[in-house]
């Protein structure tokens, strides 16, 4: 496995999760698609208010038949990203899914690092940093990955491909037939997601 720095602070960071005997065999540093994604997993149910809905609450019990923006924004999101993704609430990219999204839409900047080891596919993000951090912190960040989800990289399947205009598009097919995919900017290689789809493949 051939890296560049930034990667090999990846693996690093990979690494250091990893029981003994793991071993890593490809990192890449991803996007997460855009576009249709996963349904969200499914929420525990919110206890009732005390003391009944109250006027407002029966006024938007009224009105809320008729406040349907969602199947537009998904037409939206379609037209301009196409699918990033397939599940049903609670699948294995659901789940992956809203863990990545969690993570990535906090505090700080956080990239996506997807790690394949000789067992596993791991999901992980790195530290947060600013947006005025120094270089010394953000190879910090890089090296210190959070794990947020894996799965047997044997019951998975994974291709690189062209998608609309992008070609550098790494779909992950999982277990229970639900799907996540991930890009890399026009600008940046397509190799470390093909170094991907090719560990996710080996014997």
């Amino acid at each position: 496995m051939t890296l560049d720095g930034r990667h090999a602070r990846h693996v690093e960071g990979i690494t250091r999760l990893l029981p003994a005997g793991e071993r890593v065999r490809a990192v890449a540093r991803v996007r997460a698609g855009a576009g249709l994604i996963p349904a969200a997993p499914p929420q525990p149910a919110a206890p009732p208010a005390p003391g009944g809905p109250g006027i407002l609450g029966v006024l938007l019990n009224v009105l809320s038949p008729t406040i349907t923006f969602g199947p537009a924004d998904n037409v939206v999101d379609w037209l301009f990203f196409g699918v990033g993704g397939r599940g049903a609430p609670g699948s294995q990219a659901s789940l992956l899914h809203h863990a990545l999204t969690v993570a990535t839409k906090g505090a700080g900047l956080r990239d996506i690092v997807l790690g394949v080891t000789d067992r596993r596919l791991l999901f992980g993000a790195t530290a947060p940093v600013g947006l005025l951090s120094s270089s010394a912190a953000d190879e910090r960040a890089q090296a210190d990955v959070e794990l947020l989800g894996s799965v047997p990289r044997t019951t998975v399947a994974a291709r690189l491909g062209r998608y609309r205009l992008n070609w550098k598009r790494l779909r992950i097919d999982l277990a229970d037939g639900s799907w996540l995919s991930f890009h890399v900017p026009l600008a940046d290689s397509a190799r470390p997601l093909r170094d991907v789809a090719a560990a996710v493949s080996a014997g």
